[in-house]
């Protein structure tokens, strides 16, 4: 049973909470009208923008994930002219849809809008539901990503708060609270929630999100002389905005040195090479790959583990280093290429079916099987192989 005193203590707190909610609150709540003033004539011309319906928000938002505006912009164009509607979508070739998304990374966004489709076409006769609720239930779609649909598609009064917004927020409350944080991130939300306009949710989320985007920009390089509203930040009124928002450090990434092999079967009248699936779990699950095996083997070592895999007299270039960089571990890998006959097996594949070795023609690279960007370079290496332009390292 709690005691007088921890009660009391409890309701204290809980009276200061609320105190500095409302401050906060009547603070933000004097954005709201000259952010939006800024954004009606200063929002960039985005293609997703000019025809804001449910499919093209939805699709333009899981493609903004992790990835820069302009690098999108190609992406949604030639998305949107293969699948205009969800129907298409729903009925498209996994396989297709992925050679798509090539490029884009983090893949299981693109699998997550296939089965979401195909759910929608099921069950919600081919239109996004239109609640919160509703979209929230669909796979890939989060809290973010189903307030960006519900208020821009839906006109739904609900937020929208991403890494720029939570940025925005942080530094016109002066708020020292880690944004790293579930909680931070749930009260910045609720704060956000409390001042959306109910006659443009969408366009004021927008407008944070553009603002956070092109003007109050992170690592310590605002352009606050730009601001609609720096007259009302916390943190520019007390001259420390490079020190919001609060962020804890990330962990550093994992190495891992890898050795790729790039195989080549030039036997029959098409120059194939040599893919494999990775693991239906983990790191760029179920995509396709060029062989590869952890650490950085020397060309001896290479020599032997193809020989032990039944190919005849591989001789080996050893080509460039390259290194990719995931959000969590860093591949710093060194490649081999070959010309080989054809053989069952390679280093690492496993006895199960779906991870056997595949020998594909060069042109399903170009026009159908999606290649993670990590094996890009190993990629190059081969048209260089083939217009006679290889440079490689000496083993």
């Amino acid at each position: 049973m709690m005691s007088s005193g921890s009660a009391a203590l409890l309701t204290e707190k809980r009276t200061e909470s609320m105190k500095q909610t409302a401050k906060v609150n009547e603070q933000l709540f004097k954005v709201v009208s000259p952010l939006l003033q800024w954004y009606d004539s200063h929002a960039r011309i985005l293609p997703w923008r000019e025809n804001p319906e449910p499919y093209a928000v939805w699709i333009s938002e899981i493609m903004l994930q992790q990835t820069r505006v302009e690098a999108v912009k190609p992406y949604f164009d030639r998305w949107m002219k293969a699948y205009p509607d969800l129907s298409s979508l729903a009925g498209a070739d996994e396989e297709e849809v992925l050679k798509l998304w090539e490029g884009l990374g983090y893949y299981s966004r693109v699998r997550n809008i296939h089965k979401a489709a195909r759910l929608v076409m099921k069950n919600h006769g081919g239109s996004l539901p239109p609640s919160f609720s509703g979209l929230l239930r669909l796979p890939g779609i989060g809290e973010y990503t189903a307030g960006a649909i519900g208020s821009i598609a839906f006109r739904l009064p609900v937020p929208c708060v991403d890494g720029n917004v939570l940025r925005v927020v942080a530094r016109l409350t002066a708020e020292k609270a880690d944004v790293s944080t579930a909680a931070a991130k749930k009260q910045f939300t609720e704060w956000v929630a409390a001042i959306i306009p109910t006659e443009r949710p969408g366009d004021f989320n927008q407008a944070m999100m553009e603002l956070g985007a092109t003007v109050c920009l992170p690592n310590g390089f605002p352009k606050c002389e730009l601001c609609p509203v720096s007259f009302l930040c916390e943190a520019r009124l007390q001259n420390c905005v490079t020190e919001f928002p609060v962020k804890s450090a990330r962990p550093a990434r994992k190495v891992e040195k890898r050795t790729v092999l790039v195989l080549l079967d030039e036997t029959g009248s098409v120059l194939k090479t040599a893919l494999r699936r990775r693991p239906d779990r983990g790191l760029l699950a179920g995509l396709w790959e060029f062989p590869n095996v952890e650490g950085e083997l020397s060309a001896e070592e290479v020599s032997q583990i193809l020989h032990s895999a039944g190919l005849t007299s591989p001789a080996l270039v050893k080509l460039k280093k390259a290194k990719h960089i995931f959000t969590h571990i860093q591949w710093e890998m060194t490649g081999y290429l070959a010309v080989v006959d054809h053989a069952a097996s390679l280093p690492g594949a496993s006895e199960k079916a779906d991870s056997d070795l595949h020998w594909v023609g060069i042109d399903q690279l170009e026009t159908k099987l999606a290649l993670p960007a990590a094996f890009k370079p190993y990629y190059q290496n081969i048209k260089c192989f083939i217009n006679k332009e290889l440079r490689y390292e000496s083993n």
